[in-house]
Parts: C-alpha cells; sequence; structure tokens
C-alpha cells in the first residue's frame, strides 16, 4: 500500500525529515520563502502520514 503515489510509507517518512532538516536550515538562514516551502511541504506530507500536523505561527500557517 503507497500513501503518495509511487511512495512507500517509508520513503514519505524520509522525505518528512528531509523537510524537516531543510526548514530548519532555511530558518537559520532567515530565509522565510523557503522556511514557508518548507512548512507547506511538512504539512502536506504529515497529511499523507495521517499524523498531526504541525503549526507555523511565526509564517501564519
Amino acid at each position: 500500500m503507497s500513501s503518495r503515489g509511487n511512495f512507500t510509507k517509508g520513503q514519505t517518512w524520509g522525505a518528512l525529515k528531509k523537510a524537516w532538516r531543510g526548514y530548519k536550515i532555511a530558518k537559520v538562514q532567515g530565509d522565510s520563502a523557503k522556511m514557508k516551502e518548507y512548512a507547506t511541504k511538512i504539512r502536506t506530507l504529515q497529511g499523507e502520514l495521517g499524523v498531526k500536523q504541525a503549526s507555523f505561527p511565526e509564517l501564519g500557517i
């Protein structure tokens, strides 16, 4: 059973982990455009995995 297209649940978790890493790096660099991009991706992946979605109040998300 795949959770997103042709990706396995494990691959989706891996993508979520990478998205969080990217978000944290963007935050350190003060790149709000990238932070918003990663935050959106994180929430989408969390939704696909059926886990609680993170909120990003500093981005209005």
